[in-house]
């Protein structure tokens, strides 16, 4: 079955049979309020996909479904927010605990990218990284977190009920930055609590790399990329790069690129290969782009850095 796409959030209201929305761009939803959905696409059906075309960030409890992101699934029972940006797809699947009638209790705050126009927070969004996150690594909040976000939600959703004004725009897009850096600080603070496990992933991380350099796999797969060490974690990579950047001070791609300039200086100071060889042994398509990389990490060029060594 193909997802389901929601283009505007006005056809989300009707689909879900919720009121006409108060505004057209920005609409906050009380999940209770969804008893059913009433399309005939997905009425009845246990799994499905659903696409947005807009922003959607919910804080949902009482779930009763599992979520899934590619090849995996996940249960929650605590309370949890999502971050989905417009054009991706997740899909549901309801369990029988679900079918019983327990239906979600939280809120959704459906932001259409046009509301956004002509602010500052139309390019500052993209830099949200958990937009990107895996359903395996929402948000888990605290009851003292929940209540500062649902403070926020509280005075948007007053905001856009009022009369509207030359101010409340702005207002409103203040409301949605702050609710999306204290998100970033509780992410944060979930980085922090799960400490032993992120150093055990860093630990998985540096493995996967090195049998990837044992395994000489660069001569036919090219470079490692985030994406093949973050798959390989089960995580995504926006996750991955964040988890390390707050336990190292560096993102994926950097340990990447440092673990590369690892094994070149290992082979050009161990061995006779010529530098194309090395380049081409570590996934390089290009001799002259294993050069600029080597030289921009160690200041002096592979042949130099050998030479140094006779």
């Amino acid at each position: 079955m193909q997802p389901y796409r929601f283009k505007t959030i006005s056809e989300y209201h009707k689909i879900m049979g919720l009121p006409v929305p108060a505004h057209p761009l920005v609409s906050v939803i009380d999940l209770e309020s969804i008893k059913q959905l009433p399309d005939e696409r997905l009425a009845g059906i246990d799994k499905f996909s659903l696409v947005f075309d807009f922003y959607n960030i919910a804080l949902k409890r009482n779930l009763h479904a599992k979520f899934k992101y590619g090849q995996q699934k996940y249960d929650f029972d605590e309370g949890i927010m999502f971050f989905m940006a417009p054009g991706q797809v997740f899909g549901i699947e309801i369990d029988e605990a679900g079918k019983k009638l327990h239906r979600p209790r939280g809120w959704a705050l459906l932001i259409h990218p046009d509301f956004l126009w002509n602010t500052s927070l139309a390019k500052t969004i993209k830099q949200y990284q958990f937009f990107g996150y895996a359903v395996n690594e929402a948000l888990m909040l605290s009851e003292k977190e929940e209540t500062i976000l649902n403070d926020l939600i509280k005075n948007l959703e007053h905001e856009y009920l009022s009369n509207i004004d030359d101010f409340s725009k702005d207002v409103m897009v203040s409301q949605i930055e702050l609710l999306l850096n204290y998100s970033n600080r509780f992410y944060n603070r979930q980085f922090i609590t799960r400490g032993q496990t992120n150093h055990d992933l860093l630990i998985k991380f540096d493995d996967l790399l090195g049998d990837y350099f044992d395994r000489q796999s660069g001569t036919q797969e090219g470079l490692p990329t985030v994406g093949y060490i973050a798959d390989k974690l089960n995580m995504s990579p926006n996750y991955l790069s964040d988890m390390l950047r707050h336990l190292t001070g560096q993102n994926a791609q950097q340990h990447i690129h440092n673990k590369l300039i690892e094994q070149a200086k290992e082979a050009l100071s161990t061995t006779s290969l010529s530098v194309s060889e090395i380049s081409h042994r570590l996934g390089f398509e290009h001799p002259q782009s294993f050069n600029k990389l080597f030289k921009n990490k160690t200041n002096v060029s592979p042949l130099k850095f050998r030479s140094s060594f006779r």
